[in-house]
Parts: C-alpha cells; sequence; structure tokens
C-alpha cells in the first residue's frame, strides 16, 4: 500500500503564499499536504481554464482554517473535521492558516497546476 505523511512527501514546493508537499502514488493520484501562509483566492489563476474554474475533482480532509469553494450555482464552506468532494467546476480560497490534506488524480491535477503555474508568471511579469 503506497503511503505518505507531511514529513515524508517526496515534493515540496514553497509558493508565496503557500506550501505543498506532495506524493504521486504509482496508480495515478497525488496526495497533496496544504499549508496556506496568506489568505488566499485562486481565481485569477484560474481564469482562462473551462468556466474560469479548476476542471481537477479532489477528495480531502479540513484540518484548520476555512476553504470556501465556489461553484457555479452555489458555495461551499469547508472548516476544520471536514471531509470534502471538490467536483470539476469549482473556484477556492482560503484563509491564512488553513491545512488541508487532497487527494486528486495525478494527470489532471497536473492541468490546472501548470496552468495556474503559468498564469502566476504572467501576473508576476506585470
Amino acid at each position: 500500500m503506497p503511503k505518505t505523511s507531511k514529513d515524508t512527501a517526496s515534493e515540496v514546493v514553497d509558493y508565496a503564499s503557500a506550501e505543498d508537499r506532495s506524493e504521486h502514488f504509482r496508480d495515478g493520484f497525488t496526495c497533496n499536504f496544504t499549508t496556506i501562509k496568506v489568505d488566499s483566492d485562486l481565481a485569477p489563476l484560474l481564469k482562462g481554464l473551462p468556466g474560469d474554474s479548476c476542471q481537477c475533482p479532489h477528495w480531502g480532509y479540513v484540518l484548520a482554517g476555512q476553504l470556501t469553494v465556489r461553484y457555479a450555482d452555489h458555495v461551499e464552506i469547508l472548516e476544520p473535521g471536514d471531509a470534502y468532494y471538490m467536483s470539476p467546476g469549482h473556484v477556492p480560497a482560503a484563509t491564512a492558516g488553513s491545512e488541508f490534506v487532497m487527494f486528486s488524480p495525478t494527470a489532471e491535477l497536473r492541468v490546472s497546476q501548470e496552468h495556474m503555474a503559468a498564469a502566476m508568471q504572467a501576473l508576476q511579469s506585470q
């Protein structure tokens, strides 16, 4: 059985607003341990994707803080102790100090991450 923890995840990326510790499992799923450093809204980084929203599904658990997940027809607030499923078509935001564990299909996650990285570079070069 593949396993990981926040301390053993093989990939660590420190963004200005968040730290992401990830492990990619052989069966095509990625586990992320994410810590949000400052209030963050991913809406600007998702512009240009279908519906200007993340199309990757995610399953997870909130450890601390608060996540706000906007869909075209409703908003969900996630708090510590909440297990969640984010269906495609979501726009997430999180408060500083939020921590969560998330599982996503690796190929679909990569599409969203590459788009957001390009959007971040474009915003920084303005």
